[in-house]
């Protein structure tokens, strides 16, 4: 079956996004990087302008969005809303990743589900000229949440896996290494996507007031175990992990994260350190720029390195 000719695609960015917007339009000259006037009023509500607006008619147009936190949603998705009625020929959301996802589930009566509070706000963004919105989003926490979004949205679930298989690849020791998963929940969601590397899964048991990690299946014993998970934030359960694996004979213990949310600086802990205290306690530490702020923090700081999206979110605008 022939395929059908690329599509040029003009690419607006948040600022928080800049940096690998400019790493996407690298990718391929397909891509046209276009700018918005983010200004603000002198009581803090937002003042925007989209440049160039009438030349983006009939055009392929993509947004780039970070919702690192509450305050710089509105402003995006007061432009997210206006793009599409500029009588774009299609638009594209790309949100790497989706914030409220892990608020997906009701424990009691009167939690509010988050993620789905914000899966109706994007499913309500107007459809253009070609159609419903496209929205990209990587590894979300739960694929359930795919039936969140209604008909005027159809949602594109990537992953970063691809890109930590790859560099595993690269690694000396590549035939020694072990995947192992944090939890059950972790397995589920990847263990398909990692089947050829042999792999162990801890658990969380309850021992009186407290939830201790324990090694629930597979041997580690003399290997290089790359720790799994969608998401990081206090980075615990993954100092956790790693105790125990190195416990049970893990020479090396590695992770790989897509989201590195670490709020209030908690990529800390993780920092190689010489001297009386040294921690040098995870050999790599790999995220993806899915979340800037956290890029910017950690750069060329070990164990840490950064594995960008930016050549799967160039294939992606070209779905």
């Amino acid at each position: 079956m022939e395929k059908p000719n690329k599509k040029q695609v003009l690419l607006f960015y948040c600022v928080e996004s800049q940096e690998l917007a400019h790493k996407i339009s690298a990718q391929s000259d397909l891509i046209q990087l276009q700018s918005i006037n983010w200004r603000s009023f002198d009581d803090g509500f937002p003042n925007l302008f989209i440049n160039n607006a009438q030349d983006i008619r009939g055009q392929h147009v993509a947004f780039l969005a970070s919702f690192s936190s509450p305050a710089v949603i509105f402003e995006q998705l007061s432009v997210i809303f206006a793009l599409p009625r500029l009588f774009v020929a299609s638009f594209t959301l790309v949100l790497p990743f989706f914030p409220t996802g892990s608020f997906e589930r009701m424990e009691e009566e009167g939690d509010v589900a988050t993620a789905f509070t914000m899966a109706r706000i994007l499913s309500n963004i107007p459809v253009s000229r070609g159609g419903p919105t496209s929205l990209v989003i990587y590894d979300i926490h739960a694929l359930q949440e795919r039936f969140y979004f209604g008909d005027h949205v159809l949602p594109l679930f990537e992953t970063g896996m691809p890109l930590l298989k790859q560099r595993l690849h690269q690694l000396p020791d590549a035939d020694n290494v072990v995947i192992a998963f944090p939890d059950d929940g972790a397995w589920k969601r990847f263990h398909k996507q990692l089947d050829h590397f042999p792999t162990v899964v801890c658990t969380k048991v309850r021992e009186g007031d407290k939830r201790i990690v324990r090694l629930k299946e597979g041997d580690c014993a003399g290997r290089h175990v790359v720790i799994v998970d969608d998401l990081v934030q206090s980075g615990g359960t993954l100092i956790e992990c790693q105790k125990v694996l190195a416990a049970h004979g893990a020479t090396k213990v590695s992770a790989y994260v897509t989201h590195a949310v670490f709020p209030k600086r908690s990529w800390e802990r993780f920092i190689h350190t010489d001297g009386e205290n040294s921690n040098k306690a995870f050999e790599y530490f790999w995220i993806t720029d899915s979340c800037a702020p956290t890029v910017k923090d950690i750069a060329n700081k070990a164990p840490f390195e950064v594995l960008t999206l930016a050549g799967s979110i160039a294939d992606a605008l070209q779905i």
